[in-house]
């Protein structure tokens, strides 16, 4: 077996580690995990508490409704992974936190691994956050019902760039957010379906006219949908020229 020290590694600290590797586990991330491509270690936070309840919680200071995650059994968690691998980014999954983009993707797949904290209830003590210095980040401007899906989603993200997980380097390269644009449409078989038959252009065989094309769709689609990226795009081929 693979030197687990040389895999690139989540390890994720929540209340459920039944939760994992859900669906990591299927598909080419399942069979790279299989493989050894990749590891994955969860820490179950309620192992650090110090009653015979394994209470992660308490009220919040102040009132207010819901629970907050304790500090002192959080950061016990922590502690059991970060003491040991200090260099490791250490991430809370927060709907507060800074979006999360391919860059920063591409950042965390390239080094050893990441250490991702998945909260509940109200959230986690702030004082927590500080003493650790936890990168926060967000899946988007919504809420779940707790951190184990986003770790999985960017768990996931991160796979798709660690080498040999994936295989077709090639078919990363054209994916949305690798070129600053979303990706163009795509077809396949059959060439007519219900009316509506695929553009005469990808047929023709004109490898340079469809990688126009496909930049156009890109392009036009990216501008369309999502003008915060287009913005940055145009800014971005501007100084290119």
């Amino acid at each position: 077996m693979t030197d687990q020290g040389a895999m690139w590694t989540a390890r994720v600290l929540t209340i459920f580690p039944e939760m994992f590797p859900g669906p990591l586990a299927e598909s080419l991330a399942g069979q790279a995990l299989d493989s050894g491509l990749w590891a994955l270690e969860t820490v179950d936070i309620r192992d650090f508490a110090s009653d015979k309840h394994r209470s992660v919680d308490d009220t919040p200071s102040g009132g207010g409704p819901g629970m907050v995650m304790r500090a002192d059994v959080v950061d016990a968690a922590l502690g059991s992974v970060m003491d040991e691998k200090p260099d490791l980014p250490a991430i809370y999954l927060s709907p507060r936190g800074k979006p999360l983009d391919q860059a920063r993707v591409r950042q965390l797949a390239a080094g050893p691994g990441v250490v991702l904290l998945c909260g509940r209830f109200e959230g986690v003590d702030e004082r927590v956050i500080e003493a650790r210095g936890l990168e926060e980040v967000s899946l988007g401007d919504f809420v779940l019902s707790g951190g184990e899906p986003a770790a999985i989603a960017l768990i996931d993200a991160c796979l798709r760039t660690v080498p040999g997980v994936m295989g077709a380097a090639a078919s990363m390269e054209e994916e949305s957010f690798e070129s600053g644009l979303l990706e163009y449409p795509q077809y396949t078989r059959p060439r007519e379906w219900q009316g509506r038959t695929v553009p005469e252009i990808l047929m023709s065989g004109h490898h340079a006219r469809i990688r126009e094309w496909r930049l156009a769709q890109a392009e036009k689609i990216t501008r369309e949908r999502r003008p915060d990226l287009w913005e940055r795009y145009v800014a971005m081929r501007d100084e290119a020229r």
